[in-house]
């Protein structure tokens, strides 16, 4: 049986490199994006006013970048990734 918190908020698998930072970057980001979705739709319907949906996914974004600079990921080893390479 499945848990419902899977169905509510999924998580997908992690294909980059592997190393603790980027895991861990990369379950931030899922949350993120739940989060985001959420928002959107409280939104939508008519539960959420667009300013208040909008403060709410910048606050999200601040977490995600604090997030991104104390796990030490920048933009020098996104460049350095072979997934990268041709860009």
């Amino acid at each position: 049986m499945t848990n419902r918190f899977d169905f509510i908020e999924p998580r997908s698998r992690y294909y980059g490199q592997v190393k603790p930072e980027n895991l861990v970057f990369n379950a931030n980001l899922q949350e993120f994006a739940n989060r985001v979705m959420f928002i959107a739709c409280l939104n939508t319907n008519g539960k959420l006013p667009p300013a208040v949906a909008y403060q709410e996914i910048k606050g999200l974004w601040k977490e995600l970048k604090q997030s991104k600079k104390q796990l030490g990921i920048d933009k020098k080893s996104v460049d350095e990734s072979p997934e990268n390479e041709g860009f």
